[in-house]
């Protein structure tokens, strides 16, 4: 067998985890089939509530569709000015990091064998919001840290479960971009003003 072959075992903890071992092992004979692009689309509703629809991406060399579209809404709560029809941008942040180490869990669990009975996690963030206000501040308009806290049992010890979640913030894109950053390219096309 070669260092890219992984062996197979059976379904666990809801994965399919032939499937994604079988995956595991195609990408490791076809790297490009790993480059993937995710989209969403954004459209201003009304003073700070926005709705975000994601329905497609590209990846495995071809364009895919999800099941349905996905809808989210994210506004300012009362206290920040905001109607509170949605989460805020940042707590959607938090949502991100949270599910991405959690499905980590899943699947590496699931490929190590190992039966989950729970999972479950607290995410904080520490933010100043000075400079959003466009008011004097020394931090930064972002989160200055973000806490994780993971409880998880399952049918292994204690230590082998910390592996599992360590191996999950190894391997999360999330949690890449975040301790990582990422470049951004932002660019602004005027709109021509809609027929009153």
């Amino acid at each position: 067998m070669d260092q890219t072959t992984v062996p197979s075992r059976p379904p666990l903890n809801g994965v399919d985890t032939p499937r994604l071992l079988a995956t595991i092992n195609l990408v490791g004979q076809q790297p490009e089939l790993a480059k993937f692009q995710f989209r969403a689309t954004n459209r201003w509703q009304l003073g700070t509530h926005s709705r975000t629809t994601v329905e497609s991406f590209s990846g495995a060399s071809g364009e895919h569709r999800h099941v349905r579209t996905f809808e989210f809404d994210a506004d300012h709560p009362a206290v920040l000015v905001g109607g509170d029809n949605g989460v805020t941008p940042v707590e959607f942040l938090l949502v991100a990091l949270a599910s991405c180490l959690t499905a980590g869990i899943g699947n590496i669990a699931a490929a190590r064998g190992v039966k989950l009975s729970s999972v479950e996690s607290r995410i904080e963030g520490d933010i100043d919001l000075r400079g959003i206000f466009g008011l004097p501040t020394e931090g930064r308009n972002g989160y200055e840290r973000i806490r994780a806290t993971f409880t998880i049992a399952g049918d292994a010890p204690p230590e082998k479960l910390q592996a599992i979640v360590e191996q999950s913030r190894a391997r999360s894109a999330v949690y890449d971009a975040i301790a990582n950053g990422v470049p951004i390219d932002l660019r602004v096309e005027a709109a021509r003003e809609a027929a009153r």
